[in-house]
């Protein structure tokens, strides 16, 4: 029987109880939210390097590959937001925006959609017969976060379990705790014990050995309690098999996720990273600040193979001519997913911004069609398109 648990997008709208902490405005990392107390400061001397310390992978000897988004797909995942006691009143809009997204991304490659067995026939009627729907039980739609990381192993594909537990135990997600396992074993892959605590969003990766991410969501007693820096950093380099890790400090405490990489920096096919930037004039927060942050990590960085990192801005829409609402509210342009032939992008509102961000997104990914979808529902929540799929690599 499924138990009432306080929600991603409930700990986002609520003040403390249940369970919750003091929250701020996004998931992902919105540029609304003061709180300077958790602000990251470029002058800290944590989090604003790179490391290369050797690894299984470094040295040559793994044969393991974490590719990047852009790679074939062989099908994506997604859920289907199953509980109004999660989503109260707004759970026909959110579960109506899955649909609509899910129809969208099947134009260009297969989706497979988690529901709860009692949900199923509803939510393959609201999806079409375009998009698969199979019966695993899931608790929310946030499927890059408990979904299996997967990677290349050995030129197989494998899925790497990185132990979700809501967050930092933020929240109870009991079924959703049990969905990268479901995964792997519908799909008869073998499955990789990353022995860490983390969530896909955590995590961003060019497809040829650099990742990064943010200590506030890894480097955190409530996910990975007593491991430093460079512990986890050896995990991830042999789960993943990454030769470098990016870290930027990230903000702990002010959202739900304590700022995933996710909506702060994305690689592009081209060789950039998009880094999400405010919209000018508004007055610095801790989400403005940690995106400086990044960027002075930035300037500094060198992927895997050594080469320079250019960065990219790609800015937030204005707030007062956003569609959506709420304070949890994500307008992080960077939270867009790569399909097969596609970029799948947020659609705000802010139809000069709107525009400007697919220019940009056309730009690095050349020969895909950019395609904005309106997620107002979604991103109230504190989430966006990348928070809602996850992409199994691999040709049919």
């Amino acid at each position: 029987m499924y138990e009432r648990t306080l929600s991603r997008r409930a700990a986002l709208t609520s003040a403390l109880g249940i369970g919750a902490v003091a929250l701020g405005t996004a998931a992902c990392g919105s540029s609304s939210s003061d709180g300077s107390d958790a602000a990251a400061g470029s002058s800290s001397t944590t989090g604003t390097s790179a490391s290369t310390s050797p690894s299984p992978s470094a040295t040559g000897t793994s044969t393991r590959v974490f590719g990047a988004e852009w790679d074939p797909h062989l099908r994506t995942f997604m859920a289907w937001p199953a509980s109004d006691a999660i989503w109260g009143d707004q759970l026909p809009a959110v579960q109506a925006d899955i649909a609509t997204l899910a129809k969208t991304i099947s134009g260009f490659e297969h989706v497979v959609l988690l529901a709860r067995p009692e949900q199923q026939a509803a939510a393959q009627s609201a999806v079409g017969s375009g998009v698969e729907v199979i019966p695993i039980p899931v608790d929310d739609l946030w499927i890059r976060d408990t979904g299996p990381v997967f990677v290349q192993d050995a030129g197989k594909t494998a899925g790497v379990t990185f132990h979700f537990n809501g967050w930092g135990n933020k929240q109870q997600h009991a079924l959703d705790a049990g969905v990268a396992a479901a995964i792997i074993q519908k799909y008869q892959i073998p499955g990789i014990d990353s022995g860490m605590v983390a969530e896909g969003g955590a995590l961003e990766t060019d497809g040829k050995g650099t990742l990064m991410a943010t200590e506030s969501s890894l480097v955190n007693e409530n996910r990975n309690p007593g491991k430093t820096r460079d512990q986890i950093e050896q995990l991830l380099k042999t789960a993943l098999g990454v030769r470098k890790v990016i870290w930027f400090t990230g903000v702990k405490g002010q959202d739900i996720t304590d700022a995933h990489v996710d909506c702060l920096a994305r690689f592009a096919a081209s060789g950039a990273v998009l880094l999400d930037k405010s919209f000018p004039g508004l007055p610095s927060d801790v989400w403005s600040r940690a995106s400086d942050q990044a960027r002075t990590v930035l300037a500094d960085a060198t992927d895997a193979a050594g080469r320079k990192v250019r960065v990219v801005d790609l800015p937030q829409p204005d707030p007062d001519k956003i569609t959506g609402k709420g304070d949890a509210f994500v307008s992080s342009y960077a939270n867009f997913f790569v399909a097969n032939g596609a970029v799948i992008m947020p659609k705000f509102g802010d139809a000069d911004a709107d525009d400007q961000a697919a220019g940009i997104l056309g730009e690095h990914f050349p020969g895909r069609k950019v395609v904005p979808v309106a997620i107002d529902a979604i991103a109230a929540g504190g989430g966006g398109i990348h928070c809602s799929t996850h992409d199994m690599p691999g040709t049919a």
